[in-house]
């Protein structure tokens, strides 16, 4: 029975004797572990002489002298017997390359997935050790596996951006840290159908906002990003789209970095690129526009509040996209009309991006105007010529 070790080089001197690919894979290895290398032989990789000091000859017992671990990588089965004699009267580990049962000590087939190394030894078959390491190592890359780590760092954020709504189109990174968190401050938009996969210990906190019925003000939310970090517990703020795209992420930062709270932020796919992309409609295209301006339409135009130029939008060459808009889109089409943009210009809306029941609407700002086309949010509203690059067929068209 071999019994699992993980060994910390930093500093410790390696030798490695062989110079060939399989000792050129090890150096690097082992020099990213911190160790100091010594390679012994006659030839070597030109990879090998870049990363570590090089002893041009044949192995002598002697240059296992003061060495902590060495690695026996020649294709010569006696060489590798006499380094692997010389580090046994030494108490010198030692690992064979070509035969791990006469070695002292072994490598396993191993994967670096963030900070979690997989080691796996399968009964000397590397083959099958390999081909495991590389199912578990996938598993965890995919977010399949929790890999839940204990507060030794004390608590700190992160704000996840989780995409326009789908769990299929939330970032890798986001749903580690989804699975990773003690506490989740949930939005009312993005993949909250993940809530349901925590675990029942991590704590959930609804503070979902809907038009005219705010669950939570944003100062509230702030209070319990930070109450909770300073807890020890690592908090997700789990939010739709991207959290620094009308998100109001940039609050929550300052807020935990005057609280001394460490902060991270982890980009979402933002909803007015992604609805549009959904739905079939490039927001730039060659010959038509090549900009596109994302705006927000909670005020309307002439609320003293506004400090969007929708003169300025409606005469410049671009696609206009809206976000939170739906109450206020008659006004804003008349405004856009008033500052020279036609009437006839094609509007494409999409509700519930990316959902099950993603509907695609196309009018125009006159349909706009008169009040004809019914919106519910969410929508995203996508204004101009780009639009017709859409199919007829398309229109109405539900995604997954």
């Amino acid at each position: 029975m071999r019994y699992p070790l993980f060994l910390d080089l930093t500093g410790r001197r390696v030798v490695v004797v062989g110079g060939g690919s399989v000792a050129a894979r090890r150096v690097r290895d082992l020099v990213a572990a911190g160790a100091v290398v010594t390679v012994v032989a006659p030839e070597v990789d030109p990879r090998v002489s870049e990363q570590a000091s090089v002893l041009r000859r044949s192995f002598v017992p002697s240059d296992l002298d003061d060495a902590w671990l060495v690695l026996a990588c020649t294709d010569v089965a006696a060489v590798n017997r006499e380094v692997a004699d010389a580090a046994e009267q030494r108490s010198v580990w030692c690992v064979r390359a070509d035969d791990a049962s006469r070695s002292s000590a072994w490598r396993p087939a191993s994967s670096q997935v963030e900070d979690i190394t997989l080691a796996v030894s399968a009964g000397g078959d590397p083959t099958r050790a390999a081909g495991l390491r590389d199912l578990l190592a996938a598993h965890v890359r995919a977010g399949e596996v929790s890999h839940r780590r204990g507060r030794r760092d004390g608590g700190r954020v992160v704000l996840v951006g989780g995409g326009p709504g789908n769990p299929d189109l939330i970032t890798l990174r986001g749903y580690r840290a989804l699975l990773d968190a003690d506490v989740v401050v949930a939005d009312r938009l993005g993949p909250t159908r993940l809530l349901d996969l925590l675990p029942p210990e991590v704590t959930v906190l609804d503070v979902g906002k809907a038009p005219g019925s705010h669950v939570a003000a944003q100062e509230a939310i702030n209070a319990l990003l930070v109450d909770h970090a300073r807890r020890g517990s690592l908090v997700v703020r789990l939010k739709g789209g991207d959290p620094f795209i009308f998100g109001r992420g940039s609050e929550e930062v300052e807020a935990c970095l005057a609280a001394g709270v460490p902060v991270e932020v982890v980009p979402g796919l933002t909803s007015p690129v992604a609805a549009a992309t959904l739905a079939g409609i490039p927001l730039t295209e060659r010959g038509t526009t090549a900009q596109f301006t994302v705006v927000s339409g909670h005020v309307p135009p002439g609320d003293p509040r506004s400090t969007v130029d929708w003169a300025l939008l409606a005469a410049a060459d671009s696609t206009i996209v809206l976000m939170m808009a739906v109450a206020n889109l008659a006004a804003i089409a008349r405004a856009l009309v008033a500052g020279g943009r036609a009437d006839a210009t094609p509007v494409a809306i999409v509700t519930n991006a990316s959902m099950a029941d993603q509907q695609v609407t196309i009018t125009d700002l006159a349909g706009l105007t008169d009040g004809s086309t019914q919106v519910r949010p969410p929508a995203i509203v996508i204004i101009g010529e780009v639009v017709r690059a859409l199919s007829p067929a398309d229109e109405g068209a539900s995604r997954p």
